[in-house]
Parts: structure tokens; sequence; C-alpha cells
């Protein structure tokens, strides 16, 4: 059985797993109010204050913040690191991982999702350069599902 992974869903679950959901993070001492507002606040450079915006923004508006930012590189720390690469990829799951480890509600919703697939279709083709293509954010979902489940078997 599918679930489909949106902001607007009628299912708590899918909501919840969501990175338009406020569920506050700290990754690397940085304090984020959501995934979404990470993933557009790295679309800028350090000392845009668009950035800072971003990082303490959830839903749409976080997306809208990030709308006309270039899409060459983002930026986290003192590094620059090539949009879309894997390195990229890797650091919006390391921020994935940080809100389900913070947040026990984000991953009971997780986890209630056991022997689902997760889908993430919004209706409408998913653009090419989307920061996070469909594959891999269902990917990072699924892979930290299988690993917590397996971790409360061990």
């Amino acid at each position: 059985m599918p679930l489909n992974i949106c902001s607007g869903s009628h299912d708590p679950r899918a909501r919840d797993l969501s990175n338009f959901t406020p569920f506050p993070f700290i990754l690397d001492g940085i304090t984020l109010a959501s995934v979404e507002g990470f993933i557009q606040g790295i679309k800028r450079p350090v000392g845009d204050p668009m950035r800072e915006l971003a990082f303490c923004s959830f839903g749409k508006e976080a997306k809208r913040l990030g709308r006309h930012a270039e899409r060459k590189f983002v930026w986290w720390k003192d590094k620059k690191i090539v949009y879309g690469s894997r390195e990229h990829h890797y650091l919006i799951e390391r921020a994935i991982r940080a809100k389900f480890e913070q947040n026990p509600n984000a991953m009971k919703s997780l986890l209630a999702t056991e022997g689902m697939i997760l889908t993430h279709d919004l209706g409408y083709t998913e653009s090419p350069h989307t920061s996070l293509p469909e594959r891999v954010f269902c990917g990072i979902l699924t892979r930290i599902r299988q690993e917590k489940l397996k971790e409360r078997r061990n």
C-alpha cells in the first residue's frame, strides 16, 4: 500500500513526513525550523539574509524563499557544494535524519508506515532542477525507517 507524502494530505503520517512540516531540529549547531527551510536556505551563500530567513521558515513560505536562488551550488558551514550532487543529497539526508532523531512524533509517524511504499507525487511533473528528487527523498525515508525498525528488533 503506498503512502503519498504531502503536507496537504489527509493522512497525518504523510504530513509528518513532509519537509514542509514545522519540526525544528539542530544540525551542526544551527537551529532550523523545518527540512524545507534548510533545503531552501542552503541555496543562498552565507551572509545572504534570505538564507537566515529560510532557516526560520517552513511550508510554502520556506519554498518561496528559495524560488529565485541560483542553482549551481549550496553552502553549508564553510563549504561550497555542487547543487544536485551526491554530496548535496547526503547533506539533505543528514538534515532529514536530524529531524526524525530530534522529533519523536515525526519518528513515530515514520515507523507507523512500516510495510508501505513511500511516494511523493504532487500531481505534476517533477522539475529537473529540484533539490530533492522523489526517488532520493523516498529512498532516504525508507532507509531511515528500515534502520530504525531493525534497531528496535535487536
